[in-house]
């Protein structure tokens, strides 16, 4: 998964960043025209449980890169910069955008909105939809091609121009398969990050009612303060969190909340050579699973061999989930399950 990282100037995007991603990128490059880049593994308690257990040569987890995207170069640009820019949002999976509520001692509680700095972010994607938009129904229109593409985009346009972005929009499988190539930002996924204050936050009474309207899920945390538990040692950041009444750190809520967002889950395989996490879409078939190991399994599947990780750490390995007959053997149609840990059987 990609996901890239937007907001206003002086929102705190590249702490966010670095918070998520333990990098130590500058922050207050208010105009920086390159962006951050920086690949996280995913924890996942369920991979280091099953290292334990087989004593891999090799262990992988699930892994997101995250693209801080440099702002605009100027006060009178967009709010999301210039082509360059926009170019980058598009090559992405899901949206982070960050707003501002933190008041520090150079601002007063009125200079901090951060329900219309999400406003503003959220009408910069739909802007820049319609334009992508109004260009295709003119070139439809000039080429006599009114059929059912024409038909999808327009609907697209009017419910823009209805200032609702396209994720609100019900689309059916084939609708969002013809839009795939399009890159609509607004039809991204997007997650909410409300950068706050040490001491002093905005009220987000408003902010939150207004996402839950427009269905975005949201997260908060201190980016300064988090940004600080990103670069200590692992076992000093446990308790640094305990210390502060933190229940989980930033980077975990986030993988947690775009997951879930992106309606992606992780089936894990499990042997000697290697303990690893696959990264599929919620609803995917076996065959699809294994594809993502490898073509061949997709192509000659037989069957799959699944226990839950659930099943596997309570009976204590998978001799004991065998003889507790918690080992299934699964055929094409199959929906593979969060946390399933699968051996396929193929034949090419």
């Amino acid at each position: 998964m990609k996901v890239g990282i937007i907001g206003l100037s002086k929102a705190g995007k590249t702490t966010v960043f670095n918070a998520l991603t333990g990098s130590s990128a500058q922050t207050g490059t208010y105009g920086a025209q390159k962006a951050n880049l920086a690949v996280i593994k995913v924890p996942d308690e369920r991979i280091d449980y099953l290292s334990e257990v087989y004593k891999p040569k090799k262990t992988t987890f699930a892994e997101i890169t995250f693209v801080d995207v440099p702002g605009p170069s100027d006060a009178n640009a967009s709010a999301l910069g210039g082509t360059q820019t926009i170019d980058l949002i598009k090559g992405v999976d899901t949206l982070a955008a960050v707003v501002r509520a933190f008041i520090d001692e150079l601002t007063s509680p009125g200079e901090v909105a951060p329900l219309k700095d999400f406003q503003e972010l959220e009408s910069e994607l739909m802007v820049l939809d319609l334009i992508v938009l109004e260009k295709k129904i003119e070139r439809l229109e000039k080429e006599h091609k009114k059929g059912t593409e024409y038909e999808l985009i327009k609907k697209c346009k009017d419910w823009l121009d209805e200032e609702k972005p396209l994720r609100l929009l019900e689309l059916d499988e084939t609708e969002a398969k013809a839009l795939s190539g399009f890159q609509l930002l607004s039809l991204k996924p997007l997650l909410l990050v409300v950068n706050t204050g040490e001491d002093k936050s905005a009220d987000l009474t408003e902010l939150k009612a207004f996402a839950a309207e427009r269905r975005v899920p949201i997260i908060d945390f201190c980016g300064a303060i988090e940004m600080e538990i990103a670069e200590m040692a692992a076992a000093e950041q446990a308790e640094f969190l305990e210390g502060l009444g933190i229940s989980e750190s930033a980077r975990n809520k986030f993988v947690r909340a775009a997951y879930e967002l992106s309606d992606l889950i992780s089936f894990l395989t499990a042997g000697e050579d290697e303990v690893r996490a696959w990264t599929v879409k919620k609803g995917s078939l076996a065959p699809q699973a294994g594809g993502k190991i490898h073509s061949d399994i997709e192509r000659g599947f037989i069957r799959a061999e699944v226990v839950s990780f659930a099943d596997f750490s309570a009976l204590g390995g998978m001799t004991k989930a065998k003889e507790a007959g918690k080992v299934r053997l699964e055929g094409k149609q199959y929906v593979v399950e969060d946390g399933d840990i699968i051996n396929f059987r193929f034949n090419v």
